[in-house]
């Protein structure tokens, strides 16, 4: 049986039908009326969401991984309608299962963790010295899907990685053929990762807004993860004062207004979660048009934009049939993203 899909594509806003042969999306017809099924007539076409940081197989940090959360997690992005994700970052490296699992999403990962000394979670993700750093990242990315992910700081307290050493990891991975995430919380680590040339800035708190021109020169993407930081403003508010509390209420209320100026600047702004459960990246959709970008670049954030800095094709002959389809248009009412209609996933309908 053959299936058939029609509705509204975007970005393009036009109307388009497909045929899914094997895993596959085709535009030319296939097949007689009798071998055809329709499994979506009418509605608006995404090519899935996408969640660009987030971290499934971790529930706890009693425990840094497990393959069965790994699992349950990834299920709860597909049945969000998230067909693909990138994780910056776990305890341990991908399974191949997940890559040979045709029900699960697609997943980019950026291998472990790579911290220094004094630098994140014990027990969580590849803790190395500075002098193995450079080694380090440049075997996580060849080992994974081309990333690998640096804890560029941590503490406020605490001095960054420092430029020097986070520019030679940059050059080492790329010169490998490989792209760098770099964890930034600091206005040091923010710094540190744009100047060196970092390809993308995790949440990206206490970012200098005078560097965001070079970020959009240079290609760094900003994945703010604001929601994980909204959560906790209100608790952080009602305690004493101190230097801890108020590093994280500057640093979480500026990502609004940094979120504004990078998209201004043109800057590539994609939508990350970095909270649990999993499937929740439509919030953080929300989070992106509450910080002041049209809703049509935040729906792309978190769908076909993200999809495309991955290297996924959206909506289009020959790509993976790739498909969530909604019963209103998501760039006027964003809302819909949390109550897909029909969600088919390397020609498969999960949903």
């Amino acid at each position: 049986m053959v299936l058939k899909i029609r509705g509204v594509v975007l970005p393009e806003r036009e109307e388009r039908s497909f045929w899914i042969d094997g895993d596959v999306l085709r535009v030319d017809p296939m097949g007689d009326s009798d071998s055809v099924e329709t499994v979506v007539d009418g509605g608006w076409l995404l090519p899935g969401l996408v969640d660009v940081h987030t971290h499934p197989g971790t529930e706890a940090l009693e425990k840094p991984f497990d393959d069965e959360v790994l699992r349950k997690q990834l299920l709860e992005h597909r049945d969000a309608g998230v067909l693909a994700v990138r994780t910056p970052g776990t305890a341990a490296r991908m399974p191949e299962w997940v890559e040979q699992d045709g029900t699960l999403p697609w997943v980019r990962s950026a291998g472990q963790w790579l911290a220094t000394p004094r630098r994140f979670f014990p027990g969580f993700g590849r803790h190395i010295t500075e002098a193995e750093l450079v080694r380090a990242a440049v075997e996580e990315a060849s080992a994974s899907s081309g990333w690998c992910k640096v804890i560029g700081d941590w503490r406020f307290d605490e001095p960054a990685v420092p430029l020097e050493l986070l520019t030679a990891v940059v050059e080492a991975v790329h010169a490998a053929g490989g792209r760098v995430a770099v964890h930034c919380q600091t206005a040091e680590g923010s710094r540190n990762a744009v100047l060196a040339g970092a390809d993308s800035l995790e949440h990206g708190m206490h970012l200098d807004l005078g560097l965001i021109d070079r970020m959009a020169e240079q290609g760094t993407a900003f994945v703010p993860t604001i929601g994980v930081f909204a959560a906790n403003i209100d608790r952080m508010r009602a305690r004493e004062a101190s230097p801890g509390r108020d590093w994280f209420l500057t640093g979480g209320e500026g990502l609004g207004p940094a979120v504004r100026a990078a998209h201004e600047a043109g800057v590539t702004v994609l939508a990350g979660t970095d909270s649990f459960p999993c499937g929740t990246v439509a919030a953080e959709i929300g989070q992106l048009i509450s910080a002041g970008m049209p809703a049509a670049a935040a729906v792309a954030a978190g769908s076909w934009q993200a999809r495309e800095w991955l290297g996924l094709p959206g909506l289009v002959d020959g790509a993976s049939a790739d498909v969530v389809a909604y019963d209103a248009d998501p760039t006027v009412d964003p809302s819909v993203l949390t109550r897909p209609r029909r969600i088919i996933l390397k020609g498969r309908v999960v949903g």
